[in-house]
C-alpha cells in the first residue's frame, strides 16, 4: 500500500479535483478508454462518507471555509491524504470505509469535516480523503511527522487486512537499508520499451514516433526525459540511458546496415557443395571454424557487439524485487563498518 498527504489553502480546488473527472480527457477520450481499460473514467469518483458535511464541491468548500475561519493562525488547512493499494490487492466497499476512517483518527481528524472518495479509473484501488485540519472547537491538527506516519500507517494496514508489503520509501529507510536496490515497475517498463524501441528504429525520429505511439511524451533538449500516460517524468539517465547513448546506438545501427552491404568475403560466409566432397569430415569443421573466427573479427561483428552491449545495458537490473533480507543488511553494515576503520 502507497500512503501520500499534502497541506494545502484551497478546499474548493481540493474538493473539484476529488470529485470530478479528468481534465485533460474528451468525453470521446474517457469512452475510448473505459472500452480498452476495462475501467471507469466517466464519473470515475464516488463519495464514500460524508463527515459533517454535505452537497457538491460549492456547498462543501463554503462550509470547509467557515470552520476555517475559527482558526485564523492556520496558513494551509486543507488536508489531502491517499491510500492505493498494491497491484492484485482488493478490499471490500465497507473495508476502503473503514480503512478511510482510520487514516482520518491516525492524523487527528475523525472529529472534524472530512469526505472519504473512491477512484475508480485506475487499475489499483485508492481513496482520496479530504479533511478541515480545523476542527469546531478552534483546534488544528497537527502536522508533524506526517510523512514517516503515514509511512507506518501503511504498514500497520497491510499487515491488520494481510495485503501485500510495499517497501517504505527510502527517506524513512536505515542508512543499511538504503544501499539496497529496489524494484520499480514504472522504470522497469519504460526500459523495456526503449530497448524494443531502439531494436526497430532506424533514426532518432523514428524512435521519437515510435516512443509517441507507446503513449510516452519525448522530451529532448540537452539530455533526454519520458512522461508516461499517468504524467510521471523520468530521466532517460534513470533507466540507464543518456541523449549520448541513444546517438551513439543508432549510429552504430546505421554503421552495421553500410558495412552489411558492402561486398565481403569473411560475411555470411559458408561451405559449398564443391569444398563440401573435396575435404574430409574433420577438415570440415575446422573449416568452419577458420571461417567463424574470421567473421567474428570482421568490421560488422564488432559493431554488433559494441551495439548488442549497449542494448542489454538498458535492461541490467538497477532495482530488484526482492524484499530486503536479513544477509543483505548484515553485509551492508559489514561493508560500512570496514569503511569506517580506513577512514
Amino acid at each position: 500500500m502507497i500512503g501520500n498527504i499534502s497541506l494545502g489553502k484551497s478546499f474548493f480546488h481540493c474538493i473539484s479535483y476529488c470529485l470530478e473527472d479528468k481534465r485533460q480527457l474528451t468525453e470521446e477520450e474517457k469512452t475510448s478508454l473505459s472500452q480498452s481499460e476495462k475501467l471507469q473514467h466517466r464519473k470515475r469518483a464516488e463519495v464514500l462518507e460524508y463527515s459533517k458535511c454535505f452537497g457538491n464541491k460549492y456547498e462543501l468548500a463554503e462550509q470547509f471555509k467557515d470552520v476555517r475561519k475559527l482558526s485564523k493562525r492556520v496558513e494551509k488547512p486543507v488536508l489531502h491524504m491517499s491510500l492505493r493499494l498494491a497491484p492484485g490487492d482488493t478490499l471490500s466497499r465497507q473495508q476502503l470505509i473503514e480503512m478511510g476512517r482510520s487514516l482520518a483518527k491516525e492524523f487527528g481528524v475523525s472529529e472534524n469535516q472530512y469526505l472519504i472518495i473512491l477512484h475508480k479509473d485506475t487499475l489499483e484501488p485508492h481513496i482520496h480523503l479530504v479533511a478541515n485540519r480545523v476542527g469546531y472547537n478552534g483546534k488544528a491538527a497537527s502536522t508533524s511527522n506526517n510523512f514517516p506516519k503515514m509511512d507506518g500507517f501503511c504498514r500497520k494496514l497491510e499487515k491488520e487486512y494481510k495485503l501485500k508489503e510495499v517497501l517504505s520509501a527510502r527517506r524513512f529507510l536505515s542508512k543499511e537499508q538504503r544501499l539496497i536496490p529496489r524494484n520499480d515497475s514504472r522504470k522497469k517498463q519504460l526500459s523495456t520499451d526503449i530497448r524494443k524501441t531502439l531494436e526497430k528504429a532506424e533514426s532518432y525520429n523514428a524512435f521519437d514516433l515510435q516512443m509517441k505511439n507507446l503513449g510516452y511524451t519525448v522530451l529532448k533538449s540537452r539530455g533526454i526525459s519520458f512522461i508516461d500516460n499517468k504524467n510521471v517524468k523520468i530521466k532517460g539517465s534513470e533507466v540507464g540511458l543518456s541523449l549520448a547513448t541513444i546517438n551513439k546506438i543508432l549510429q552504430l545501427k546505421h554503421q552495421l546496415k553500410i558495412t552489411q552491404a558492402q561486398p565481403k568475403s569473411t560475411q555470411n560466409v559458408g561451405i559449398n557443395s564443391e569444398t563440401q566432397h573435396s575435404v574430409t569430415e574433420s577438415e570440415t569443421v575446422l573449416l568452419q571454424i577458420l571461417l567463424t573466427n574470421k567473421y567474428q573479427n570482421s568490421p560488422a561483428a564488432k559493431i554488433e557487439k559494441e551495439l548488442s552491449g549497449l542494448l542489454n545495458q538498458l535492461l541490467k537490473p538497477e532495482y530488484i524485487e526482492e524484499t530486503v533480507s536479513q544477509e543483505l543488511l548484515q553485509e551492508a553494515k559489514k561493508k560500512k563498518h570496514r569503511f569506517k576503520i580506513r577512514h
